[in-house]
């Protein structure tokens, strides 16, 4: 059932009917600045694991495997945006 007032609806106006929906652009997003974030907070918590014993022994002795799992996938990650392959051809830096 096609009711006027929802988007494709008879009788609405495309121009002012607040139920029409426009079409979305892409955001610019910084891409390796994330990743570079993410790999800082990563070699953080490493470092933290690795200073407090208590973060890793017992129960909680994959933590630090955690981080350096962290750290291998987001330069994984990196190195695949820094070339430039597939869908990582517009992850770069906006402009400022």
């Amino acid at each position: 059932m096609i009711v006027a007032g929802e988007p494709g609806g008879q009788g609405a106006d495309n121009a002012t009917d607040p139920m029409v929906c426009m079409p979305l652009a892409p955001l610019a997003v910084p891409t390796r600045r994330i990743i570079r974030i993410g790999l800082a907070l990563w070699a953080l918590a490493l470092v933290v694991t690795l200073a407090v014993p208590a973060l890793r022994s017992e129960e909680r002795s994959w933590w630090p495997w955690a981080c350096v799992a962290g750290l291998g996938l987001g330069m994984l990650g990196y190195t695949y945006v820094a070339r430039g392959r597939g869908n990582a051809v517009g992850a770069e830096e906006p402009p400022l």
